[in-house]
C-alpha cells in the first residue's frame, strides 16, 4: 500500500459525498494518514467542509453536476456518507474507471433505497425481518395494513435516514398523516413508502461490521462489540457499548451481518441494525458507512468506527477490539436559528471520564443533532449516567 503527500502530484485523493458530523470524523482519520480530502455537501460550511483540504457545495442528487465535480477533482476514492446521492451516476463513474466507490457502487445503490436492501435481505438472502409491504399511494398503504401488516406499524419513506419521515402508528385514523409525513420527509421523494409490522423486541443494536484486507491478503470480516441504542421518532438519542446479549443472539447477529455485507462487497465499515428478543434476531437495515450510534466508539474502542472505515478503505490493518464500556448522549439545537452558541461546556467537561464533540453545524433546528457527549466507565450504566449528565449541561443559546 502506497500513500502520497497531500496537495502534490503524488497525493492520495479521497472525495466524501456528505460532510456532516460523521464525515468530519472520517476526514480527520484520513488526514492522519496523509490523505488529501475533498468534502462535498449540499450546504456551505458543513462540519466536514471545515476540516477538509477543499470543499464544494453540490446537489448530489444531480448526476450531471456530480460527475462534473468528479471529473474536475479526479479523486481515486469516492466515499458516500449520506443517502441522497445520484447512485446510478456513482455506478457509471465506477464502471468508467474514473474512481473507486467505497465500498462499491452497488452497495450505495441498494442501501440508499429501503426497498432494495429489504428485498435483498429478506427475499434473496433469507434473513429474518419484520413483515413489510411497499405502497405508492394512500390507498395501497391502507390496503397493505388491512391485508396483513396490521397495527401497530411503522411507515417510512423508502429513501431517508435518521428517522426522517418515519411514523409509528396504532390506529387507522393516523394513516393519512403518516403517509403525508413519509412523502415530505424523505431525502428523495421516490413516491413509495415501506410499511412494517412492529416487532416486539427487547432491544435494538447496531453491529458495526468491518470488511478489510487481513494478514492473508484477502478480505476478512471483523465485528465491533454490539452497540445498544434508544431511538425517538426514528432518530437515535443515546447509545452505549457493549450491549449485553446472549451468546446465541450474538452469533446470529454476526451471521446476519456477515451474510449481508459479504453480498454487498467491497472494503469499509458497515452499520448493521438489528432487533433482538431473547435469542431471536431480526435484520432491520444496513448502512455502508459509519453509523450515528457508533459515535460512542470514539471513547470505547482502540480504533473508532471512523478510524476503522478510513483504514479499511485505504487497505490498512484494522483492530475492532473494545477498550472499555462507554456511552453517548445527543445534544440538540433547541431552536431554529443560524450561528447559535453553547454554554456549559466547561461544566460538562469537568465531569470525569467525559468528552464532548460539538459538530459546528452552521444552522440549528430544535431537534437537530448539534453535538454529542461521550463518557466511559467500568460498566455501561455508569457511562450512560455520565453522558446524560454532560449532555444536559451543554446549553444552546442565541449567538447574537
Amino acid at each position: 500500500m502506497k500513500t502520497g503527500t497531500p496537495l502534490t502530484d503524488s497525493a492520495t485523493r479521497v472525495m466524501l459525498l456528505g460532510s456532516g458530523e460523521l464525515g468530519k470524523e472520517v476526514i480527520i482519520a484520513l488526514q492522519r494518514f496523509g490523505v488529501e480530502v475533498i468534502a462535498v455537501d449540499r450546504y456551505a460550511n458543513a462540519p466536514g467542509h471545515q476540516v477538509a483540504h477543499r470543499a464544494h457545495v453540490v446537489d448530489m442528487t444531480d448526476g450531471t453536476a456530480l460527475r462534473a465535480l468528479v471529473e474536475f477533482e479526479r479523486p481515486q476514492l469516492i466515499v458516500p456518507e449520506i443517502e441522497a446521492i445520484a447512485t446510478d451516476t456513482l455506478a457509471e463513474i465506477e464502471r468508467d474507471g474514473l474512481a473507486t466507490v467505497v465500498p462499491v457502487a452497488r452497495a450505495t445503490q441498494l442501501t440508499m433505497n429501503r426497498e432494495g436492501i429489504r428485498r435483498l435481505a429478506a427475499e434473496q438472502l433469507g434473513l429474518a425481518t419484520s413483515n413489510y409491504a411497499f405502497a405508492e399511494s394512500l390507498e395501497e398503504l391502507q390496503a397493505a395494513i388491512d391485508g396483513g401488516i396490521g397495527y401497530p406499524c411503522i411507515i417510512k419513506p423508502v429513501m431517508s435516514s435518521s428517522g426522517k419521515g418515519q411514523s409509528l402508528i396504532n390506529h387507522a385514523d393516523e394513516v393519512a398523516r403518516a403517509w403525508g409525513y413519509a412523502r415530505s420527509g424523505g431525502r428523495v421523494d421516490s413516491g413509495r413508502v415501506i410499511v412494517e409490522a412492529k416487532i416486539d423486541f427487547d432491544y435494538e443494536i447496531t453491529l458495526l461490521t468491518v470488511r478489510a484486507i487481513g494478514s492473508s491478503g484477502e478480505i476478512e470480516t471483523s465485528f465491533c462489540a454490539p452497540v445498544g441504542h434508544i431511538q425517538k421518532n426514528g432518530d437515535y438519542v443515546e447509545s452505549w457499548q457493549p450491549q449485553a446479549m446472549s451468546a446465541a443472539a450474538l452469533r446470529k447477529a454476526q451471521d446476519m451481518a456477515r451474510t449481508v455485507t459479504d453480498n454487498l462487497g467491497g472494503c469499509g465499515l458497515f452499520g448493521v441494525e438489528l432487533f433482538v428478543a431473547g435469542d431471536r434476531v431480526w435484520f432491520s437495515e444496513v448502512s455502508p458507512r459509519p453509523h450515528d450510534t457508533g459515535m460512542v466508539t470514539m471513547v470505547t474502542q482502540w480504533q473508532s468506527e471512523f478510524e476503522l472505515h478510513a483504514r479499511a478503505l485505504l487497505g490498512l490493518p484494522v483492530d475492532a477490539r473494545l477498550r472499555n464500556p462507554g456511552a453517548s448522549a445527543v445534544i440538540y439545537g433547541g431552536m431554529d436559528k443560524a450561528g447559535i452558541a453553547f454554554e456549559g461546556l466547561d461544566r460538562a467537561l469537568a465531569i470525569a471520564q467525559t468528552e464532548v464533540r460539538l459538530f459546528g453545524k452552521p444552522e440549528a433546528f430544535v431537534r437537530r443533532r448539534m453535538g454529542v457527549a461521550l463518557a466511559w466507565d467500568e460498566d455501561t450504566e455508569a457511562a450512560r449516567a455520565r453522558a446524560q449528565q454532560a449532555a444536559g449541561l451543554v446549553t444552546p443559546v442565541a449567538g447574537d
